[in-house]
């Protein structure tokens, strides 16, 4: 037997109005309970002022705007009923504490709502994964992209894909059992299933060129490195706008990385301030901090050098004249910009140009990412097609096309993925 479930699913109290949101076999039956019988007043999708009542006491307890879902063309799939009660703590506790008296529906777990609609049809795995991060998206990038996965786009490109998948399938196992039929692919139509499966194998491997959602949730890695007492704090602290890290002009001060995420122009960026790159230190606490620092240099997006722009780490990395204003610093070409925290000389190029760096492995206007999951299942399908386009043994071209129908299978959750929905679904609020 399945639950009914309810659950705040507006933001805490106070505000103008609250949403709270009843899902389940047992909706109608909760709403009649706290209306008096009138749950047949309620028609389809259409709002009506209601008094709701305590069902034990009748004492009323909001006068509220309710609406009726059926389902299964809900958002759950199920029957839904909403109460858009005023906005108050007071009444909507008061509220909450009477459905769960009441007893019939029970209060919802966190993500179960979504949960419920990914379980009925109503969304897949990927448009989940996509609610999921637009719920906890803090910059303008973010929204955009993680609102393009949850709307659909690329569920819609899979199933394109696996309408191919089947028909090249389908052509294989005529090929295979009635070859000597008229309406099946003749010796030399063979030759038109290989195109098509190298096709979709190309369209794949461009689909594995979309960026990472896990750098556009993390951030833009951002390494400020260069020898010690280079003026690397300094810059970190202005570019965060706050002290996150100490200044001193004692060379060394900074042992370990120093991490501070924040947002320019609406993308996110991680920066990481580092400890001085030396060759040689007595200081055993030092030395793990600069083989640390090392080590970030080589998974950074974008490298910030402080130091001799001869000796930068990377070829792309932006060499900086740091403390231009200094009587000592020596100019040179090779420096891509000159900076001065100090008179504030530079920082705003300086900002453009990590933005331009940035644009450049973020995705576009209009573009989703992919998350680990997605590219992982994307590779597996590009080998599996790798293995069918280069075989002339039908037999197995078709036990490769049927391990790329389970692999999209897994892709949308239809199979194979339930080790993965409670981590996933955890991570929605109780009224999602």
């Amino acid at each position: 037997m399945i639950d009914t479930i309810f659950a705040l699913s507006s933001g805490s109290p106070p505000a103008g109005i609250a949403v709270i949101r009843i899902s389940g076999p047992d909706a109608l039956i909760v709403h009649r309970a706290f209306t008096a019988g009138r749950a047949t007043d309620l028609a389809a999708r259409h709002a009506r002022l209601v008094s709701l009542r305590h069902p034990a006491s009748a004492d009323i307890l909001d006068r509220c705007v309710a609406i009726y879902f059926p389902g299964p063309g809900s958002a759950t799939g199920e029957d839904i009923v909403e109460w858009h009660v005023h906005g108050g703590r007071a009444v909507v506790q008061a509220v909450l504490r009477a459905l769960e008296q009441h007893g019939v529906a029970r209060p919802a777990q966190a993500g179960e709502f979504t949960r419920r609609a990914f379980e009925n049809g109503r969304i897949d795995l990927n448009e989940a994964e996509g609610l999921a991060d637009l719920l906890s998206a803090e910059t303008e990038t973010q929204r955009k992209a993680a609102l393009r996965m949850a709307e659909g786009h690329f569920s819609r490109r899979i199933e394109g894909w696996r309408v191919r998948i089947l028909f090249l399938a389908a052509m294989v196992e005529a090929q295979l059992d009635f070859s000597d039929e008229d309406d099946v692919p003749a010796e030399g139509q063979s030759h038109d299933l290989k195109v098509e499966i190298v096709s979709l194998r190309r369209e794949l491997e461009h689909e594995l060129e979309r960026p990472s959602a896990e750098r556009l949730r993390d951030g833009i890695a951002v390494i400020i490195a260069g020898p010690p007492n280079a003026g690397k704090s300094t810059l970190l602290n202005a570019l965060a706008g706050r002290d996150a890290a100490i200044v001193s002009d004692i060379a060394g001060t900074t042992r370990d990385r120093i991490e501070v995420p924040v947002a320019m122009n609406g993308i996110a960026f991680l920066l990481t301030d580092t400890a001085g790159l030396r060759d040689e230190t007595e200081d055993a606490i030092e030395a793990v901090g600069i083989e640390r620092s090392r080590q970030a240099l080589e998974a950074a997006d974008i490298i910030l050098w402080l130091g001799d722009p001869a000796e930068k780490p990377r070829a792309d990395a932006i060499a900086i004249g740091a403390r231009c204003d200094a009587a000592d610093f020596q100019t040179s070409d090779d420096y891509d910009l000159l900076l001065s925290v100090k008179l504030g000389t530079g920082l705003d190029t300086l900002t453009d140009l990590l933005c331009e760096r940035a644009a450049s492995i973020l995705p576009v206007e209009g573009e989703y990412v992919l998350h680990q999951r997605q590219r992982s299942a994307l590779a597996e399908l590009v080998d599996c097609l790798d293995i069918a386009q280069d075989n002339s043994d039908w037999l197995i071209v078709a036990e490769e096309l049927r391990r790329s129908r389970n692999i999209i299978d897994r892709l949308t959750g239809k199979a194979g993925v339930e080790d993965m929905l409670d981590g996933l679904f955890g991570r929605f609020c109780i009224g999602k």
